[in-house]
């Protein structure tokens, strides 16, 4: 008899494992995924065109409240969890309560469920969201194409939209973006790789993906989603720790899995975290990893036009990610903002439209600040008529993505950006060069 299978997720990992592990594998029935942290992805199914002749009707999706129910009325023998970015103790609560019910736990190995391909892969993960993955993933691929190698940039999936649309992606110019519907979470991932001149790929089914990248590609960049461990088999494995956040390197998963992993820790933000949480950081990687390579490095925070902020009221647009599942209570536009002597930051809370009130429900811990939300058209009208109700005179964005291309305000828009600088030996560019013999 099969083993009947719920697989937990968030519309990412989750279909990657069943795509590499379960689909044509006649030893499980998965009979349901759940999903969290992306809104509108319950009540659909995983479209049957995707799923395989084994699954002619689809899988549902459910809510992930539902797991217990779920796993009486499924009749369900194991439950495997397929997402990240969550506390230790977040997934052992799940486990418990698999197991109360009766069934199974199980995370997967990254052997059943990396892929291998034909070119070098280098990946780009982090031990939390919001940890500077971005940024660093920008100056890898910088890296390789000065040393004139065809860059494919490879993203980890979002697929927010129509899933069986989207099984590969491929997006080469800002068109390409607005032809997808691409959302704001997209798009804060693809328009600087644009921008630079890279090709980016991404999807459901990664097989494919991979495929169709390396086909135009001499390297491949894996540019990892939230803290997950890489879809494709590394030959350079570069993993990002944030010093603002120490300790959490050991206490989310997978980050320690990738931690464990890691070819190269590189630990970002040293410029702005209190060097006792430096040491904390450089210890805990000692610890777990010690053959890896420890790169120490900078995000600093440039504003377009200071003069634009200096004694202003500012309502600063962050990167929504990074604040609700990353848990971070600020990003780059408050730095910015403060550094740039604002006059006061204001509060979006009492103006708030539709989907953002259940976000700052969702995540009391966000401060002065208005999250980026924007998973679908609806959540990206909510946005828009929340930055243009808020009372203030300019709106500094934090957000990678260019704002103004998406979203019509009644006020101006200064950008801030940030890219990954390099402070110790050897950097970047010496192990990459040395690793691919560049």
């Amino acid at each position: 008899m099969a083993i009947r299978t719920v697989i937990m997720g968030a519309a990412g990992r989750d279909f990657h494992d069943f795509n590499v592990f379960f689909r044509d594998n006649e030893l499980f029935d998965v009979v349901a995924f759940t999903a969290t942290q992306i809104p509108d992805i319950t009540g659909r199914a995983y479209p049957p065109e995707l799923a395989g002749p084994l699954y002619p009707d689809g899988i549902p999706i459910v809510r992930e409240e539902e797991l217990a129910a779920l796993i009486t009325e499924k009749k369900a023998e194991q439950v495997v969890f397929a997402y990240s970015d969550v506390s230790h103790e977040y997934v052992m609560h799940r486990a418990s309560l698999a197991n109360a019910m009766g069934a199974d736990f199980v995370l997967l190995g990254w052997r059943k469920t990396a892929l291998r391909a034909s070119k070098p892969v280098v990946a780009v993960c982090a031990v939390r969201t919001g940890a500077g993955k971005s940024q660093t993933t920008r100056r890898v691929a910088q890296i390789l194409a000065a040393a004139d190698k065809r860059v494919a940039v490879v993203r980890h999936p979002m697929p927010y939209g129509d899933i069986a649309a989207q099984e590969v992606q491929r997006f080469a110019r800002y068109e390409d973006l607005d032809a997808a519907n691409c959302t704001i979470e997209e798009r804060e991932e693809y328009e600087p790789h644009l921008a630079r001149g890279h090709v980016v790929f991404g999807g459901v089914d990664y097989e494919k993906v991979l495929r169709a990248a390396e086909a135009e590609a001499d390297v491949l960049v894996w540019d990892g989603g939230n803290n997950d461990t890489p879809f494709f088999l590394p030959d350079l494995h570069v993993v990002v720790a944030d010093a603002l956040r120490p300790g959490h390197e050991l206490r989310y998963h997978p980050g320690e899995t990738n931690l464990r992993m890691a070819d190269v820790v590189v630990i970002n933000k040293i410029d702005s975290a209190r060097p006792e949480d430096v040491e904390v950081v450089r210890a805990n990687v000692a610890s777990a990893n010690p053959g890896a390579v420890v790169v120490e490095a900078m995000s600093p925070v440039v504003l377009e036009d200071p003069a634009a902020v200096a004694g202003k009221r500012v309502l600063c647009v962050e990167d929504g990610p990074t604040l609700t599942h990353g848990e971070m209570p600020f990003g780059a536009a408050v730095v910015a903002a403060q550094r740039a002597g604002a006059a006061e930051l204001v509060d979006p809370r009492p103006y708030l439209v539709g989907s953002l009130k259940t976000t700052f429900e969702e995540n009391p811990h966000i401060g002065t600040l208005l999250p980026a939300m924007g998973y679908g058209r609806d959540m990206i009208a909510d946005l828009e008529a929340t930055v243009n109700a808020t009372p203030a005179d300019v709106v500094v964005a934090g957000t990678p993505m260019d704002l103004g291309r998406l979203i019509k305000v009644n006020k101006p828009i200064v950008r801030v950006r940030y890219e990954l600088e390099v402070v110790s030996k050897p950097d970047l560019a010496d192990i990459i060069r040395a690793k691919l013999k560049l």
